[in-house]
């Protein structure tokens, strides 16, 4: 048996055997995974033996919606113009008149995020697949900027991913990273407009980091009128194979993003095993094309990194994000309160008069909500 890795819904094997010296292929083996790879390795087959091309078109549609996944799901399965088919309440199968679709969703806490992968015998009718999908959605479909995060771990089953789509709805207040020289959005601006690849940022937890990432694949999904995408992952051990490093170089992320990284940015005389992938990809031989990596870190030292990393023209910026002085905290909340009563009595009870505690900007905006 002989093997060749195909498509992620199974792999195919080739049977042969040897007749005298000649070599002659008598059966083919489909391992599967999903019932998707099923079906539709199947009908690609029955086609291609037959002469004939069933699906030549394909098409990826993705949305968010403030709306329940159960009831999104429920319309679109239940159209006229197809057969529905759940596998489970975050997938299933539709089949139609020349169009066949494999639909994913994910539920937050206010809203559903969906994608289909559209099958479709021609232009059109994928086409008015999509307009389908989206009609189901209607006024609920969330139209502002949003990323995707491809989220990356490794399990016993080796690397998996989970999608999540997000609304790219973080305000950033210059008030709330004082360190940062011009203003936030000048920054993000600069950096993603910059050669240079690395974003390095330190800080303990709470003050702002996530926050801040946030703002930056937001920024990137409005720069390309579309939504950006990110590989992210905050398994170290998951960085330990060329798997997700090959993954991110000839895919189509518009970003890599690393948190909690205190042990992957560590100098490698130090023990460090795992940064040569980085360096490889950040300015190495394998460049990333222009496609930014991100990491927060809670290291608390700049001395802390390896120099290599850090290299001007490989590293943009290396940004210590920290806890705010009792003044700045106070101009901070009261920026946020915007004039709000209610917002400022409460900010005044947890910023007390003579308390000359440093806070952190989790410690604000929870006392403002």
């Amino acid at each position: 048996m002989t093997g060749w890795p195909g498509n992620p819904a199974g792999r195919l094997f080739f049977e042969r055997t040897q007749l005298s010296n000649t070599e002659q292929f008598i059966g083919v083996t489909k391992q599967v995974r999903s019932l998707l790879g099923l079906t539709l390795d199947n009908r690609l087959a029955h086609a291609l033996s037959e002469g004939v091309s069933r699906y030549p078109i394909y098409r990826i549609v993705r949305f968010a919606a403030r709306v329940e996944l159960d009831v999104l799901f429920d319309a679109i399965a239940l159209d006229p113009a197809w057969r529905g088919e759940r596998l489970n309440d975050e997938s299933m199968l539709i089949d139609g008149d020349g169009v066949f679709i494999s639909a994913y969703g994910s539920r937050k806490a206010d809203y559903c995020s969906c994608w289909f992968y559209v099958w479709a015998a021609d232009v059109a009718r994928a086409e008015e697949a999509k307009a389908r999908l989206l009609a189901k959605a209607g006024s609920t479909r969330i139209t502002e900027p949003m990323f995707t995060i491809e989220w990356t771990f490794l399990t016993s089953g080796g690397l998996q991913s989970a999608w999540i789509e997000e609304v790219a709805d973080d305000v950033l207040y210059d008030l709330a990273y004082p360190e940062i020289q011009g203003g936030v959005r000048s920054f993000v601006e600069r950096y993603l407009a910059a050669p240079e690849m690395v974003l390095v940022l330190q800080g303990p937890p709470g003050t702002g980091k996530t926050r801040l990432i946030r703002a930056i694949l937001g920024q990137l999904s409005r720069r390309k009128g579309e939504p950006a995408s990110a590989l992210y992952t905050g398994d170290m051990q998951a960085l330990g194979f060329d798997e997700i490093f090959a993954k991110f170089i000839t895919g189509t992320h518009d970003a890599f993003v690393v948190e909690d990284a205190d042990h992957l940015l560590k100098p490698r005389c130090d023990g460090n095993e795992h940064l040569h992938r980085f360096l490889t990809i950040a300015d190495g031989v394998v460049r990333s094309q222009g496609r930014k990596i991100i990491f927060s870190t809670n290291l608390p030292n700049v001395g802390d990194l390896d120099d290599a990393l850090i290299r001007p023209g490989r590293c943009f910026a290396r940004i210590h994000v920290r806890t705010l002085t009792p003044a700045e905290a106070q101009a901070l909340a009261e920026e946020l309160a915007a004039g709000d009563a209610e917002k400022l009595t409460r900010v005044s009870l947890a910023l007390a008069a003579g308390d000359s505690r440093k806070r952190s900007l989790a410690e604000i905006y929870r006392a403002i909500a």
